[in-house]
């Protein structure tokens, strides 16, 4: 069988015209325009890019975006100084501090110090905490787009079998919680799992997010099950040229595509979704932080 591909690039985009529509209704009917606040310490490039894309689209669908770029050297005082502020600031619906932090600054302690109900990245313990006891919650973006598009693609998950590869904070763990929360039957499953490729054979859904490139090859995969795909790693491309480069997931594309229902492919998959979900998520606090209806589609 030949898989659907689930183009999350186009997905992406309707999320956010979605979100656009939500911002308009809340300056008309409201007169609130949403804020979001990033927070820059360095010069990382791959993070400068990030932000500066953030930045775009986040003025794009008419929200207010606040950028605060820091030296790498500052202090973890300062820091916290700042986010303090930002706490305090109702112009600003969602904090960001982009990751990775310098050496010298406690990412932990940077984290819990953003104000929970301003959390757009739902990193914060107390989001954790209430994402996993059934509250609501602010979520993670990238499993927030991950469960957009098995909804979309799906309908109901009720009764599926899920299993998530990978068991990181930031997607693994969350990722599972969405999908109890949907009432599928969930595994996680991680590098070193028992008879994983069994484990992954039997799963109606599965989402690799272990950050090892093209770890998970087709013959791991149920005939007609969905591929989430969130693994994006730069491997080495001599077809293409002396050190030439290209990126793939961590599921062995083709092969999987020749079994899989449903997959995603990398790049154009589940990457779009995060920013996306960025955005959907600073409407959702600026929502909550008025004591509006929440938009209808863009939370978990």
């Amino acid at each position: 069988m030949a898989a659907e591909i689930i183009d999350g690039k186009a997905f992406a985009a309707k999320v956010r015209g979605q979100v656009a529509e939500h911002v308009t209704r809340l300056k008309e009917e409201h007169g609130i325009t949403p804020g979001l606040a990033v927070v820059l310490v360095g010069e990382d490039p791959a993070s400068q890019v990030y932000v500066r894309s953030k930045g775009k689209q986040t003025v794009e669908v008419g929200m207010n975006s606040y950028e605060h770029k820091l030296d790498a050297d500052t202090s973890e005082a300062d820091l916290l100084a700042l986010i303090g502020q930002l706490n305090n600031d109702a112009s600003v619906h969602g904090i960001l501090v982009q990751l990775p932090l310098p050496k010298h600054l406690d990412e932990d302690l940077v984290i819990n110090s953003i104000a929970p109900e301003k959390d757009v990245d739902g990193f914060h313990i107390s989001n954790v905490g209430l994402l996993g006891t059934g509250q609501k919650s602010m979520v993670p973006c990238t499993p927030l787009g991950c469960l957009m598009m098995l909804r979309d693609h799906h309908g109901s998950l009720s009764g599926m079998d899920a299993v998530v590869i990978g068991r990181s904070n930031i997607v693994g763990k969350p990722m599972a919680q969405l999908l109890l929360g949907d009432s599928c039957t969930v595994t996680i499953a991680h590098s070193r799992t028992k008879d994983l490729p069994d484990v992954v054979r039997r799963a109606d859904i599965v989402v690799a997010a272990v950050g090892r490139p093209e770890m998970v090859p087709g013959d791991w995969i149920k005939e007609g099950a969905t591929v989430i795909d969130v693994g994006i790693n730069r491997i080495d491309a001599p077809e293409k040229g002396e050190g030439k480069t290209r990126l793939v997931g961590d599921v062995h594309y083709e092969s999987a595509a020749a079994r899989a229902g449903a997959i995603t492919p990398v790049p154009g998959g589940v990457g779009p979704m995060t920013i996306a979900c960025l955005l959907a998520n600073t409407v959702t606090a600026c929502c909550r932080a008025n004591n509006l209806a929440e938009p209808e589609g863009l939370t978990a």
